[in-house]
């Protein structure tokens, strides 16, 4: 369904596992930079009817998942720590064409957020599949589940705005990409991506 060209190496959740509070310290922070990227698409676009309506209520998701993670911190006596650079998405974010027809430029920020909800989608299945963390995995299983539902509404509003030939077409490249991304990225234990 997620479509990744590129799996995570399985070893990457033992690494999540030995350095959890870093982990959910990092995942804390992507959760507010979706929330974050969703508002910006809402300023940038407020005459995309649908498009508002649907990160709206994506922005709020997102925002509770922001709690939960803050609240599995205090459960375990970890703050929240200091913001990390996202390498990941910084990197993704550079194939968002610039320059280009407005309903361009708004399909690849969808097909990039889409990408980041499924390779985060990814990770979580791995965390609940694998993690001894019985709280963690419950946790996790209900996050996979959330992500795979936005990584599903990016590629929708995405294909809403443009014909969906041409979103599929943007889309592999922007699969591509991401795989090559993946593959040269080191697996940080600070690092959700």
């Amino acid at each position: 369904m997620l479509k990744l060209q590129l799996p995570t190496d399985p070893r990457w959740v033992n690494i999540a596992e030995m350095n959890i509070e870093e982990i959910l310290v990092d995942h804390a922070y992507c959760e507010q930079k979706a929330a974050s990227s969703a508002i910006s698409l809402i300023v940038k676009y407020p005459d995309k009817t649908k498009l508002v309506e649907e990160l709206t209520a994506l922005v709020a998701e997102e925002w509770s998942h922001f709690e939960r993670v803050l609240e599995e911190l205090k459960k375990r006596g970890y703050s929240l720590g200091r913001n990390r650079n996202d390498e990941y998405v910084a990197e993704l974010s550079k194939h968002i064409r610039k320059g280009d027809k407005r309903e361009r430029q708004l399909m690849d920020h969808l097909l990039v957020n889409a990408l980041v909800e499924a390779r985060s989608c990814e990770r979580f299945k791995l965390l609940w599949k694998n993690i001894q963390d019985e709280g963690l995995q419950k946790f996790y299983y209900e996050l996979m589940v959330s992500e795979a539902a936005h990584y599903v509404s990016f590629v929708k509003l995405a294909k809403e705005y443009m014909p969906k030939e041409i979103v599929d077409a943007r889309f592999q490249e922007l699969l591509q990409i991401e795989a090559d991304i993946i593959s040269k990225l080191e697996y940080r234990p600070d690092r959700m991506h």
